[in-house]
């Protein structure tokens, strides 16, 4: 099954899909947009400690994930060579069998998929049929046409385009002023975009990047990982307590843009919450 996805819908439907135990453990991420992040998002819900709130990036699962130190993500590629070595094939078929060391799933990312050959791909084909039902494998090649067409009939496809520049412009204004000293500044971005009356997809691309960023902002104060300027800025305004509210609060309102909701009340709410966070 391949489904083609605006940015903004991503998260919504990975969550959507782990919730219902659906999400499946064979996705192919494909498209210029953010492969490798929505793969990893995929991850942190297969492997998050709260299956009703999967994933919630509280738990020491999510935040394992988020920050690439869980040890059943196991990416599979080479740094020196154009093709994956025959003897990581032979030890990945072995290692398939060995179960997760603390997750739920042992999932194998490919994130090259250009390394793989044909005979790697009918390896995994078989793995894919006949593998532990604790083992995933998640693709992410820009054109899906380089996987054989035996490989991609197992896989659910989600095709990811390009982020909006704007979108992601707006979450990391957001994300600095929320750093910021001044309090009003927030409340007058918030007031400012309302007066565009922006579509709801709008809003909700908005939040989830800037909660995104908050959630590495959070992530980094626990497991010191590198993170974008805007996550540091917060990291360094903010306390674990603050940083824990803000990200369930833009979680929050994130996830109410998937229903019809009024998108003016929403801002209006964020604002009023985030008062609150100082």
């Amino acid at each position: 099954m391949t489904e083609q996805l605006e940015n903004q819908d991503v998260f919504a439907h990975i969550r959507r899909a782990a919730r219902e135990n659906v999400l499946g453990h064979a996705l192919i991420f494909s498209g210029p947009g953010n492969r490798l992040g929505a793969a990893r998002y995929a991850a942190a819900a297969l492997e998050c400690e709260n299956p009703s709130e999967a994933p919630c990036l509280h738990c020491e699962s999510c935040r394992k994930v988020m920050a690439q130190i869980h040890p059943d993500i196991i990416s599979v590629h080479s740094d020196v060579r154009v093709e994956i070595p025959v003897e990581d094939m032979r030890a990945l078929k072995q290692d398939v069998y060995v179960r997760p060391n603390e997750g739920k799933y042992k999932i194998y990312f490919f994130d090259r998929c250009e390394q793989l050959n044909i005979k790697d791909q009918n390896t995994l084909l078989k793995i894919l049929e006949e593998g532990p039902p604790y083992a995933a494998f998640f693709f992410c090649p820009e054109n899906s046409a380089i996987l054989l067409p035996t490989v991609r009939s197992r896989c659910i496809e989600w095709k990811l385009q390009h982020e909006g520049a704007e979108d992601l412009t707006q979450s990391a204004e957001l994300c600095r002023l929320m750093a910021g000293d001044d309090a009003t500044a927030v409340v007058s971005f918030f007031v400012r975009l309302e007066g565009k009356k922006p579509s709801r997809e709008k809003v909700q691309a908005l939040l989830q990047g800037s909660w995104q960023t908050a959630a590495a902002a959070l992530l980094s104060r626990f497991d010191k990982a590198t993170v974008s300027p805007e996550a540091a800025l917060l990291a360094r305004r903010f306390n674990k307590a603050q940083l824990l509210r803000l990200t369930a609060l833009l979680e929050r309102y994130s996830k109410e843009c998937d229903y019809n909701v009024n998108v003016g009340l929403v801002l209006g709410a964020v604002a009023a919450e985030w008062e609150g966070i100082l």
